[in-house]
C-alpha cells in the first residue's frame, strides 16, 4: 500500500503527541547553518558553545526580541485605561514585564522545561513523546488527552504563524511615522511588499542567508540596551521597576484593568516557548548563555528605558520604542528594526515548514509536497502550499487590520494557549520521566499554571477583537488532524478484513500456481501478515510475480532519529518473499531505496535504480450507510487524499521504476 497503515494504527492507540506534531509542535527550525555546522549539544568544547550560543541569537530569540517595538506601548494605549500621565503606572508596568521575563521564560522554561529533552529535542512534540515512552516503559496506558493536548499544540502553531510575521513587520515599518512622517501612511504598503518578498525567496532556501541572522540580532540587542540605558540615565528612579512589590501594587492599584493589562504585559513573553522548541538544535547551554549575556539584558535595559521615557514625556506613548532613539538615528533604527522582525518572521515560517513535515512522516497529515533545500541539513524544508498559505494570511491581516495596536488584539492567545499545554504536559512527564511524587508534580505544575492560567484569562478578552482568528485557525487544522487519523484508522481496518494472509500466498507459490519473473519487486506494506493490496491486483491483472519480493512496512518512531542498528528488520518468508521492516525517526526524511541498498542482506541483491516500487492508488466512496457526521468526515478525508501528493517523492522513491495499482475502497 501507499502508506504504512500499521503507523496510522499505532499512532490513533499509542502516539499521543504524534498526533500533536506540534512543535510549539511547533516552532521546530532549522537552518542549514546550525544543523551542519553547529552541532546541537556542544558543551563540551568552550568556543564551540559560545559559537552555538552566538548562532542561537538569530533563531531561538527573534520572536521575542522584537517584543519591545509592541508590548509595553499597549500597556496603555487601547483599551486598557491605566494612565500614562502617572508615573507609578510605568514603574508597575515595567515591574510586570521584567517578572514575566523572569518567572515565565527563565524560570518555567530555561530552569525546567529545557531539562525534559527526548534524546536531545525539544517542543511540544517531543515531551509528548517522552511520556509516552516513559508510559510504555512503566507498563501503564497512555492518556487519551495526551492526543487532544498535543493535536491542538500543533494546530495553534499555525496560527502563530500567520500573526507573528504580519505584527512583527507592521510594528517594524511603523517606525516610519516617527522618523519620516511623511511616508507613514506606506506602512501598510511596505509591510505586504516585505511580506511578499519573505514569502517568495522561501522557496530558495535559507542557508545562505543564515550565517547572517546572528550578526543581525546580535546589533539589535546591542541596540535595544544602548537605547534603554541612555534614557535610564536620565530617569534612573525607574529602576524601582525590578522590585516585583512595584507591579503587584499596580495591579492591585489598576484592579478594574487588570485583565486587559496582562494580556499586554503578555505581548513580552510570547516568544519564549521558542526557546524549548529549538533545544534540539542548539542545546540547553547555549540557549542559557544567550539569555543570560545577551538577551535578557537587553531586554530588561529596552523595557525600563521605554518606561523611563514615557515618566519624562508621556506623549512619546505612541510609539516609544523609536521615540528612545535620538532623531537623527531613528531611520536607521527602523531598518534595524524591519530586518530584525524579518528574522523573527523567518524562524515561524520555517517552523510551520518543519512542523508539516513532521506531521506528515507522523500520519497526522496528507502527504504535501515538501521541497529539501539544502544538500546537507535534511531538516531545511519547503512546502510551498504552506507558504502561499501563510503568505495570503499574513498580507490579508495586515490589509484588514492596518495597525499592529489592532493586531495586538488578534495576538497572543494562541501562544498562551501553547504555553498552557506545555505545563499540562510537564506534569505528566515528570511523574512517568521523573518518577516524581504526586505532591511535588503538582505543586511546581501549579505554579506554572497560574501564571499561564492568568495570562490565559487575560488574553481570553481579546476573542471579541481579533482573538477568535487564531482560535479559528487552530480549530480547523485541529479538526484535519483528526480527520485525516480517523479516516486512515477506518481504511486500515477496511483492508485488514478482506486482505488475504499472506500464509495462503506462500501455499500457492510452493505449488508452482503463480508464474515468476526475474527481478526485485518492492511492495509497500503494513506491519501484519496480509498481502498489500498492489500485491494482489498485479496478480489479477498481470498474472505474473518478481522471483523476489520484499512486503516493506515503514515505521516511523516516537523518537528523532533510529538507532542505526535497529532501522531495519528483515525476514525470509520463503518462496522468494521477505518481509522487511525499516525505522525512522519523526525527525528524519525517510530515504527507503538508500537504507534498503545499505542494510538489506548481499544475497537479496538488492539494486534501487533496477528494483520495481509497486504502490496502491486508492479512492474512496462513501458507504451507503454512514451517518451524516460520518459523511462529512469521509469526504473530507477523501479530498484529501485525492490533494495529497504521490508517495513518490516522499519516500525517495526513483520514479521511472514506480508502478501504481489503482483500487475503488469504500469506506
Amino acid at each position: 500500500m501507499t502508506d504504512h497503515f500499521d503507523s496510522f494504527r499505532r499512532m490513533i492507540f499509542r502516539w499521543p503527541a504524534g498526533a500533536g506534531c506540534a512543535f510549539s509542535a511547533a516552532r521546530t527550525i532549522r537552518f542549514a547553518t546550525m544543523s551542519a555546522s553547529l552541532p546541537g549539544h556542544c558543551g563540551h568544547n568552550q568556543p564551540r558553545t559560545l559559537a552555538t550560543a552566538f548562532a542561537a541569537l538569530g533563531v531561538v530569540f527573534g520572536d521575542i526580541g522584537t517584543s519591545p517595538l509592541y508590548a509595553f506601548r499597549e500597556c496603555f494605549t487601547g483599551h486598557h485605561g491605566a494612565s500614562v500621565a502617572d508615573p507609578r503606572n510605568l514603574t508597575g508596568a515595567a515591574s510586570l514585564v521584567v517578572w514575566s521575563l523572569l518567572l515565565v521564560v527563565t524560570a518555567k522554561y530555561l530552569f525546567v522545561i529545557l531539562k525534559l529533552d527526548n534524546r536531545g529535542e525539544g517542543g511540544i512534540l517531543a515531551l509528548s513523546a517522552l511520556i509516552r515512552s516513559a508510559v510504555n516503559h512503566l507498563g501503564g496506558k497512555d492518556p487519551k488527552r495526551i492526543l487532544l493536548f498535543g493535536l491542538a499544540g500543533s494546530a495553534l502553531i499555525y496560527a502563530d504563524g500567520m500573526l507573528t510575521p504580519a505584527i512583527s513587520v507592521l510594528s517594524a515599518v511603523e517606525g516610519l511615522s516617527v522618523s519620516q512622517p511623511v511616508l507613514a501612511h506606506w506602512a501598510v504598503p511596505a509591510s505586504v511588499v516585505i511580506l511578499a518578498g519573505l514569502f517568495t525567496i522561501q522557496q530558495f532556501g535559507t542557508g545562505k542567508v543564515g550565517g547572517l541572522f546572528g550578526p543581525v540580532v546580535l546589533l539589535w540587542f546591542a541596540t535595544i540596551a544602548l537605547l534603554g540605558l541612555k534614557a535610564l540615565f536620565s530617569h534612573p528612579e525607574i529602576l524601582w521597576a525590578l522590585s516585583p512589590h512595584e507591579g503587584f501594587e499596580f495591579l492591585v492599584r489598576e484592579w478594574k484593568h487588570a485583565f486587559p493589562l496582562l494580556a499586554a504585559v503578555f505581548l513580552a513573553v510570547t516568544g519564549g516557548e521558542a526557546l524549548y522548541a529549538d533545544l534540539g538544535h542548539f542545546g540547553a547551554k547555549p540557549i542559557r548563555i544567550g539569555w543570560f549575556a545577551v538577551v535578557l539584558p537587553a531586554l530588561v535595559l529596552n523595557y525600563l528605558g521605554q518606561a523611563a521615557l514615557l515618566t519624562v514625556d508621556p506623549s512619546a506613548i505612541r510609539n516609544p520604542f523609536f521615540l528612545l532613539a535620538p532623531q537623527p538615528l531613528q531611520f536607521p533604527l527602523t531598518i534595524l528594526a524591519t530586518c530584525a522582525a524579518i528574522i523573527a518572521s523567518q524562524a515561524l515560517i520555517s517552523g510551520a515548514f518543519s512542523l508539516t513535515t513532521q506531521a506528515i512522516q507522523l500520519g497526522c497529515l496528507p502527504r504535501f509536497r515538501v521541497r529539501y533545500t539544502s544538500d546537507h541539513s535534511v531538516g531545511q524544508v519547503y512546502v510551498p502550499s504552506v507558504n502561499w498559505m501563510l503568505a495570503a494570511a499574513c498580507i490579508l491581516l495586515v490589509v484588514s487590520f492596518k495597525t499592529s495596536a489592532a493586531l495586538a488584539g488578534a495576538y497572543g492567545i494562541a501562544i498562551a494557549l501553547t504555553m498552557a499545554i506545555t505545563s499540562i504536559l510537564f506534569f505528566s512527564a515528570a511523574r512517568a520521566a521523573w518518577g516524581w511524587s504526586l505532591a511535588k508534580a503538582g505543586t511546581l505544575t501549579g505554579l506554572f499554571l497560574v501564571l499561564d492560567g492568568a495570562f490565559l484569562a487575560a488574553n481570553s478578552l481579546k476573542i471579541i477583537h481579533g482573538g477568535w482568528f487564531p482560535l479559528v485557525i487552530g480549530a480547523a487544522v485541529m479538526s484535519l488532524m483528526l480527520i485525516w487519523i480517523w479516516g486512515r484508522q477506518r481504511l486500515y481496518a477496511r483492508i485488514t478484513r478482506d486482505a488475504l494472509p499472506v500464509d495462503v500466498l506462500l501455499k500457492d507459490l510452493g505449488k508452482g500456481r503463480v508464474h515468476r519473473v526475474s527481478g526485485t519487486a518492492i511492495y509497500m506494506s503494513g506491519k501484519g501478515t496480509q498481502v498489500p493490496t498492489a500485491l494482489l491486483h498485479n496478480l489479477k491483472h498481470n498474472q505474473v510475480l518478481h522471483e523476489r519480493v520484499i512486503l516493506l512496512h515503514v515505521l516511523t518512531l516516537d523518537q528523532p532519529m533510529a538507532d542505526p542498528n535497529e532501522i531495519l528488520e528483515h525476514e525470509d518468508l520463503g518462496e522468494g518473499l521477505h518481509r522487511a521492516t525499516l525505522r525512522f525517526g519523526f525527525a528524519e526524511t525517510p530515504d527507503v531505496p538508500a537504507a534498503l541498498k545499505s542494510r538489506l542482506p548481499e544475497d537479496i541483491r538488492f539494486q534501487p535504480g533496477k528494483a520495481t516500487y509497486f504502490l496502491g492508488s486508492e479512492t474512496y466512496g462513501v458507504g451507503k450507510n454512514a451517518t451524516l457526521i460520518d459523511r462529512i468526515r469521509l469526504s473530507l478525508f477523501a479530498m484529501m487524499a485525492r490533494n495529497a501528493s504521490p508517495a513518490t517523492a516522499y519516500f525517495q522513491l526513483p520514479p521511472g521504476r514506480v508502478v501504481e495499482l489503482g483500487a475503488q475502497i469504500t469506506l
